[in-house]
């Protein structure tokens, strides 16, 4: 069997032979192909959905994959959520519950997949709709990891390893970016795929204090046999208050000094369609990942339709800036839980509100209420954002029937009163819906607080709710593009000016008077979130990132403090940082080259 060698540096073989570890009958030994011809062989896709806790499962893939057209499709490739290779291996229930390519489950490791047509197979890595896919596990002893692989190697393209998770439960659990300590290990993970399963390796890590450091650290994981690299350009420790800018000047490095065969996934920065293109051009990567991005936009990774042709999907406003709506993008979630995960056809519903066409959704008129002008003022909002205003708090949905109270004769013992509590669904698709939702619907339930309440009353696997959650984005939506397009787009830009440009979450200065560290004041110059936070604000019914104030800015606001030690490093990282992309980004702004989507 061939396999890479160990000196680092060296580009490993475009394809070896691999055995299938498993007790199952001899197979014929298939060729594996590696690096770049492995890369090749997907389409070369260019944008990657990241793979993300319990938040990039086989929903919200589909719903990603489904702003792209037929022929750009194959240039996007998806992770799964990060799995525990440890528990993946020895529970079968938490297989079932996070990995579902097959109805029946998997007892035990396959040769090979079920064909797309057979009755037993479902969802993940379908063959049809859920390609490509890697599917990324963190782990730390090569046993269980090559256990865990086998089970998933029929149902993907690529197993991926985590060398990126900053979170404490990774520094607990001896995974993710804390094994970064411990190079010798991770070569023993990667290679041990790499010489033992029929699909490619890939591994997914962090940049390190300095680049030549990096530099070394990427070596390693190629020697090892990884066939593609994912770079995220920040260290472990930036995370929270800290996170601040990725270093795409450190990707790059990597770029320039690994071999040309060598493919590169870059991540990190990545708010809008257009920094895309700005990081592909920066980093010199073969493809852009991105993670949060894609969480307040699923259609990140899309191009905006043509002037004319934005139907229900898009909205573009007078100044010809735009984004994907949030109300179809909510209502093409829920589609695609009810036809892949529930298996039944969604509710008829109303046509989604279309400026300029004749449409099935009337604008609301006031009615002659006898109520108190204080309930006719609360219920103005619509009939279903009132409604939910009204409901309970804390009560479960009820399927009775009818309102009636039982009478005297039929009442039930006191006890029997009492709520039942609901048996908590496992399916992955549904668990997640909850957050999606306060993902995508950020803009818009800052401002609709009702929205926000019913959404946060919402229980797993209770689409009655969720489908009521609907029906008030829908009515908040259509009244907001009916008061944009009534005031020739006035409403919105009043309400910009009103509340200051960036969502109350940065400062507009770029130098700072008046930080203290350890009982000492200084000024501090640094860029800000600014600008980013212009770029890319659109009206709240409008898809749009989250952008997090950099860690000067938290420090600013009181929200972070460091030591002496950890500001001088914080200053010069912003600054290198600032030097290598945020000074770009200025240019592009300033000569108009950034792209409005």
């Amino acid at each position: 069997m061939a396999t890479t060698t160990d000196t680092p540096g060296d580009a490993p073989p475009q394809s070896i032979p691999t055995s299938i570890d498993t007790t199952a009958s001899e197979a014929p030994k298939p060729t594996k192909l590696h690096g770049r011809a492995f890369y090749e062989s997907l389409g070369s896709p260019k944008f990657v959905l990241a793979p993300m806790v319990d938040q990039s499962e086989f929903a919200w893939r589909m719903l990603t994959r489904s702003y792209m057209t037929p022929s750009s499709n194959k240039s996007l490739l998806a992770y799964t959520p990060m799995l525990h290779a440890r528990l993946f291996t020895t529970t079968e229930k938490f297989r079932f519950n996070h990995f579902q390519p097959t109805r029946s489950g998997l007892p035990t490791p396959l040769l090979s997949a079920p064909p797309a047509s057979s009755p037993d197979t479902y969802l993940d890595g379908h063959p049809s709709i859920d390609r490509p896919l890697f599917v990324q596990f963190c782990a730390n002893t090569p046993e269980d990891l090559l256990a865990a692989a086998q089970y998933v190697a029929p149902f993907c393209d690529a197993v991926d390893l985590n060398l990126g998770c900053p979170q404490g439960i990774a520094r607990k659990g001896a995974y993710g970016a804390f094994l970064q300590e411990d190079q010798e290990l991770i070569y023993a993970l990667i290679n041990t795929l790499h010489t033992r399963l029929n699909v490619p390796v890939t591994a997914k890590i962090r940049v390190l204090e300095t680049r030549e450091a990096t530099l070394a650290y990427a070596k390693k994981v190629l020697s090892a046999g990884a066939s593609i690299l994912t770079v995220h350009g920040r260290l472990r420790e930036a995370k929270g208050h800290k996170t601040g800018l990725a270093d795409w000047g450190a990707i790059r490095y990597l770029r320039d000094n690994l071999p040309q065969e060598t493919v590169i996934f870059a991540n990190g920065n990545i708010l809008c369609r257009g920094d895309i293109e700005r990081c592909l051009e920066a980093t010199g990567a073969d493809a852009v990942m991105s993670a949060e991005g894609n969480l307040y936009d699923p259609a990140i990774f899309a191009e905006a339709p043509a002037v004319g042709e934005e139907g229900s999907v898009y909205w573009r406003g007078r100044d010809g800036k735009g984004g994907f709506r949030m109300d179809e993008a909510l209502r093409r979630y829920m589609d695609l839980i009810y036809k892949y995960v529930l298996e039944q056809a969604p509710p008829e519903r109303k046509p989604l509100y279309v400026p300029g066409q004749a449409s099935a959704r009337d604008p609301p008129t006031p009615e002659a209420s006898d109520e108190p002008p204080r309930k006719r003022v609360k219920t103005a909002a619509g009939p279903a954002e009132a409604a939910a205003a009204e409901a309970p708090r804390d009560t479960e949905p009820s399927t009775a029937t009818t309102t009636q109270p039982p009478s005297a004769e039929t009442s039930k013992p006191k006890n029997a009163n009492k709520k039942q509590k609901r048996e908590k669904p496992s399916n992955p698709n549904l668990l997640a819906m909850q957050p999606h939702c306060f993902h995508l619907l950020r803009a818009l339930v800052s401002k609709h607080h009702p929205v926000r309440d019913a959404l946060a009353r919402c229980r797993a696997g209770d689409i009655e709710a969720y489908e009521a959650v609907l029906g008030m984005v829908e009515e908040v939506v259509e009244a907001g593009i009916r008061e944009y397009e009534a005031t020739d787009g006035a409403s919105y830009h009043d309400a910009l000016d009103k509340e200051g440009e960036g969502d109350g979450n940065v400062l507009s200065a770029v130098g700072y008077e008046g930080l203290e560290t350890e009982g000492e004041v200084k000024t501090v110059e640094y860029e800000t979130s600014v600008k980013a936070v212009r770029e890319c604000r659109r009206p709240w019914w409008v898809c749009q990132p989250y952008v997090r104030p950099l860690p000067m800015e938290a420090m600013a606001k009181g929200s972070l403090t460091m030591s002496k030690k950890e500001l001088a490093k914080l200053e010069k990282g912003e600054k290198e940082v600032a030097l290598g992309m945020g000074a770009r980004r200025n240019d592009e702004r300033q000569n108009g080259a950034v792209k409005e989507v």
